[in-house]
């Protein structure tokens, strides 16, 4: 599993104009599902996720969560995050989970972000979605279960 996580001061995501997901302060979460994955990866990437600590404190240091300023999250599967470029020009997605399995696994960890943060909001599985977002630095973090 991994998860790109992007400090934003403001995200949104929107399907056919419509907007179904937005956040003010907080993370952009976009969250790739590999076939080997279960709910303990995800358990184990909710839980670095909803501590780790890359807001300012009043020093300018990254040393506050997304609980210590009030943040909220967006959470976007995207399956992309298992692209595999090492042979030609077109990715490969193999690596990526089956569409049931990485949606199964997808609504859990929003359930579990949902037990630690308030304000969860989210995209579409399998939509064509639009993101927009305002990155805050710019302050770009790839989780990836393998590393961890």
């Amino acid at each position: 599993m991994k998860f790109l996580i992007q400090r934003v001061t403001g995200a949104s995501v929107s399907v056919d104009g419509e907007v179904i997901g937005q956040i003010g302060k907080g993370l952009l979460v976009l969250v790739g599902i590999a076939r080997d994955d279960d709910g303990q990866v995800a358990d184990k990437l909710v839980r670095k996720l909803v501590g780790l600590r890359i807001f300012e404190d009043q020093d300018g240091k990254t040393n506050l969560s997304l609980s210590d300023v009030d943040g909220q999250l967006l959470l976007i599967s995207q399956f992309t995050l298992y692209a595999d470029c090492r042979r030609g020009n077109r990715p490969g997605f193999t690596n990526a989970g089956s569409p049931d399995k990485a949606d199964a696994l997808y609504e859990y960890v929003i359930a579990k972000c949902k037990e630690n943060v308030p304000v969860v909001e989210r995209g579409r599985f399998g939509a064509d979605m639009k993101v927009s977002l305002t990155n805050d630095g710019p302050f770009t973090v790839m989780l990836d279960s393998d590393e961890l």
